[in-house]
């Protein structure tokens, strides 16, 4: 996880002459991840949901190559 990201941006968008680059989508992932994992354990999230999230979301990005 301490490795620079450089997957695609989630919500790419114009700002001025240059691309705003955004949220990654590998940062996207793991967030939606993130909120199944804590609603499916009553909002206890701790460091290895985080783990997980990011775990998951390697894996969709992926899946999304084949």
């Amino acid at each position: 996880m301490g490795n620079k990201d450089t997957s695609e941006s989630a919500f790419p968008r114009p700002a001025g002459n240059s691309m705003y680059p955004g949220m990654t989508l590998r940062d996207y992932f793991a967030a939606q991840v993130l909120v199944g994992l804590s609603i499916r354990r009553e909002g206890k999230s701790d460091e290895a949901d985080a783990k997980c999230a990011y775990a998951l979301a390697d894996a969709m990005l992926k899946a999304r190559q084949s």
